[in-house]
């Protein structure tokens, strides 16, 4: 498999929706599809499938096409949803409670084992299984527990200090709805941002453009 840093992160950016088509194919109990018929389904040209699958070695046969199942399988591989990594939420209000509630992590690779916040009056209170810890017990815990992903759901304010404390604790890589630039800071960490504000303004911004025309 290609390391990350070869990969240009447009690529990496469509292995997530690979993974989801082709799962869907399973469910419907396709076997085996071309280049050409997986293209029309996500609108991408064949010739840009073949191209970001061969980053990663090839995996179809000309004229045969690609086996689906085994394909979902080395992109879920590539992705490491195999791997189940240890990962803790930061911040128990209602972003954090509806993302460890409602994200399947299991089928995403990663181990949800923990879920934090600084409110004394929500420690020992549930959040699906989980009990919600203090932030004071995070040293212990990581030590113990060593996660290796963080989900930061907290405000801008308080991200760096968290941030320092688990990068400190041997954490690289964030699901940072922080708002805060984690790299500022960190250069040799693993972020992903997720900017819901600006994801809506994208969507308004196309509206816009629909009603004006």
């Amino acid at each position: 498999m290609a390391k990350n840093g070869q990969i240009s992160s447009s690529v990496i950016k469509r292995l997530p929706r690979y993974y989801r088509f082709l799962g869907e194919l399973m469910r419907q109990g396709t076997d085996r599809i071309s280049s050409r018929e997986l293209s029309e389904m996500m609108k991408l040209t064949a010739s840009q499938i073949r191209q970001d699958l061969n980053c990663f070695g090839g995996f179809g046969q000309q004229g045969y096409g690609y086996r689906v199942s085994e394909l979902h399988s080395e992109i879920g591989r590539i992705l490491g949803v195999d791997r189940d990594f240890k990962t803790i939420v930061i911040g128990a209000g209602n972003l954090g409670r509806a993302i460890a509630t409602h994200i399947n992590f299991e089928t995403r690779g990663c181990d949800l084992i923990g879920i934090f916040d600084k409110d004394p009056a929500l420690k020992g209170t549930s959040v699906g299984k989980l009990k919600i810890m203090s932030t004071d017990n995070l040293e212990q815990f990581c030590r113990r527990h060593k996660p290796v992903i963080a989900v930061l759901c907290i405000p801008k304010s308080g991200t760096q200090e968290i941030a320092d404390r688990l990068v400190g604790l041997g954490l690289r890589s964030f699901w940072n709805f922080s708002h805060y630039d984690l790299s500022i800071d960190h250069e040799d960490i693993i972020v992903e941002n997720v900017h819901l504000g600006d994801s809506l303004l994208t969507l308004t911004y196309g509206t816009n453009a629909i009603i004006s025309e």
